[in-house]
């Protein structure tokens, strides 16, 4: 998988509390007298899994919607309430420990049908090639390319936010279960991961303008995978995208909805924002880093 973090963050305090009960503000707030009776899982089975029993207060805020918008949300708070965590025990902690921590939550703990890529992009941050092995191992390379290829792709990228928000779990668990009895499912999988090997490659090379074909032979395969994954609003938004002249795209995360992603040369962009009015353009930055401490008192 090829996958960047972007500057668009979920922001986590962590406190110590007067007394021996706990404080949880998200959307919304619980106050309980002991970590075990938390009802946001996340929160709930991370403190489970640090020892922590009460006495503490965390806050969390978003610079996007919370749930279904594809970029990793619920992945990346994980990752940033563990390194939270850490700290406020006065640890210090690896990317690669977070990030296996965080699958172990999602994963086994909160039973998440969910891959690992957002805990490790979350935890290790900027331009990444990671593997996943059969045995359960991960392997997360470093995208080395000049700082000029890397300008020339953020140029060439458009986002927009589609409007639409769906349930990771369900879409992926369904795929799972449809590519376990289909060849052609498996196959298109497989394509997708040879895709990504290849951009991977260029990348290296400082070649980036295969990549909006790469993307549209992607996102052909990922259509294949399940039904839900698009829809007649995110098919006819592409498609005007391709007509303006995008090169190729994705609908980024499981599929259903959040964000649409083109690459296109940037004279076109114009055109691409008047062909998918109304839809709401988002400006991304990439980010070089992953989840990082930024005040401890």
């Amino acid at each position: 998988m090829l996958s960047t973090t972007v500057e668009h963050s979920v922001y986590i305090t962590v406190s110590r509390k007067f007394d021996d009960a706990v404080r949880v503000s998200y959307s919304r707030t619980e106050e309980v007298t002991h970590a075990s009776q938390i009802e946001h899982p996340l929160v709930r089975e991370c403190l489970a899994l640090l020892g922590i029993e009460g006495g503490i207060e965390i806050t969390s805020v978003a610079d996007i919607p919370a749930k279904g918008t594809g970029l990793g949300s619920s992945s990346s708070f994980t990752v940033g309430l563990l390194n939270a965590l850490h700290a406020y025990c006065g640890r210090h902690t690896t990317a690669a420990k977070l990030a296996a921590q965080s699958c172990q939550i999602e994963i086994d703990r909160c039973g998440e049908p969910i891959g690992k890529q957002d805990q490790y992009a979350a935890a290790y941050g900027g331009l990444n090639f990671i593997r996943f092995h059969p045995d359960e191992s991960v392997e997360v390379k470093k995208v080395i390319c000049a700082p000029n290829v890397i300008a020339d792709l953020q140029a060439r990228l458009i986002f927009f936010y589609t409007g639409l928000t769906r349930s990771a779990s369900a879409l992926l668990q369904q795929q799972s279960a449809e590519m376990a009895t289909s060849s052609t499912k498996s196959d298109a999988m497989g394509e997708m991961v040879r895709l990504a090997e290849a951009a991977y490659e260029n990348f290296c090379a400082g070649n980036i303008h295969t990549l909006g074909k790469m993307l549209h032979v992607a996102w052909q395969a990922k259509r294949q995978l399940t039904s839900g994954i698009t829809n007649g609003v995110i098919d006819e938004a592409y498609q005007a995208a391709i007509d303006a002249g995008a090169e190729g795209g994705k609908l980024l995360g499981a599929g259903g909805g959040g964000f649409l992603m083109f690459f296109a040369p940037p004279e076109r962009h114009e055109a691409i924002r008047r062909a998918l009015h109304p839809l709401r353009e988002t400006p991304f930055r990439f980010a070089p880093q992953g989840s990082s401490i930024i005040f401890v008192h």
